[in-house]
């Protein structure tokens, strides 16, 4: 099988962080956010994974190049924008046939894509979304799915609250055959929008509903969320968790420290009080300081007594 990953966007809800680091780059605890994307794929099945990706391309590249895998990886460059279809479609030439699997690049999700994968087989049609149980669905794409026979007979892409078909959202991997690509227009378009929507009523849309992890990365507060889930799942190969916390290697603190991951050769100096926060590799925290729900740049120092919430500071600040 080979997998395609999304990450063609720019971050914008990282800034400044993804001003010098794309966002698939950044560490949650000791991988790389992609890494942890990659995380979920069968390795045994993975042939080829490809990489659609709009900005840091070299970054990547070079990455990757560093990286023992068990399958090619090809960073697939998009010189513009083209939405979640266009992104896919520009893939078509590196694909080999057969089912394939996109995924978005800033999930951290406990999906088992070998049990989604047999599912989607067993049931036939064009194409499975994995879907996700939450309050409010405004904010995703919504499937009118049928439990008896793992169909979605309705999508809708970001309905008002009280339009949506039900609280199951789209949770960002696909499987896919590539009758898809007839379907799919020329140019930038998005497959949630313009392809799922229009298919659903045919019956060739399944769905597979998971429970456990299911986080997108791509906002602080939910940065901060997924480097909890990566602590709790023990989702990492180096440092240590002490109490609700990890602790790269080197790092080390004389304060207290809670929900939060700390980079290796962090320093936290006496008297701070660090909660809910990310502290990149080689930041120097001061004494007396306070964090909360903050993300902290690499290399960066705070000064005694420095009192945050809620903020982002820039790398070798």
């Amino acid at each position: 099988m080979d997998v395609i990953v999304l990450a063609g966007g720019f971050g914008t809800r990282l800034r400044p962080w993804t001003e010098s680091i794309p966002k698939p780059l950044l560490p949650i605890l000791d991988k790389s956010m992609i890494e942890h994307v990659l995380d979920v794929l069968p390795k045994s099945q993975v042939d080829r994974v490809l990489i659609a990706a709009g900005y840091g391309v070299g970054q990547m590249r070079h990455h990757f190049d560093r990286i023992p895998l068990p399958y090619e990886v090809i960073i697939v460059e998009e010189t513009e924008p083209l939405g979640t279809g266009g992104a896919i479609a520009n893939c078509r030439q590196y694909l080999s046939g057969g089912t394939f699997c996109v995924i978005n690049g800033d999930l951290i999700t406990a999906l088992k894509v070998e049990e989604m994968l047999e599912f989607h087989k067993d049931n036939g049609g064009i194409a499975t979304i994995s879907l996700w149980e939450v309050e409010d669905p405004s904010r995703f794409g919504v499937a009118d799915y049928i439990e008896s026979t793992g169909k979605i007979m309705r999508f809708q892409e970001k309905p008002p609250i009280e339009e949506a078909f039900s609280n199951l959202i789209n949770a960002g991997t696909y499987l896919l055959e590539h009758e898809i690509f007839d379907m799919m227009p020329e140019g930038a378009h998005s497959i949630e929008r313009d392809i799922y929507e229009m298919i659903a009523s045919t019956g060739v849309l399944n769905g597979f509903p998971f429970q456990g992890t299911f986080v997108d990365a791509g906002t602080p507060t939910s940065f901060v969320e997924a480097s909890q889930a990566c602590i709790s799942s023990n989702r990492f190969s180096s440092g240590t968790v002490q109490g609700d916390s990890w602790f790269g290697e080197g790092s080390h603190s004389a304060g207290e420290v809670s929900g939060s991951s700390i980079g290796p050769g962090v320093t936290i100096a006496e008297g701070c009080d660090v909660r809910n926060s990310v502290i990149l590799e080689g930041a120097y925290i001061g004494k007396n300081c306070v964090l909360e729900n903050c993300l902290i740049g690499k290399g960066t120092t705070l000064s005694q007594g420095t009192n945050l919430q809620g903020e982002i500071v820039n790398h070798q600040v």
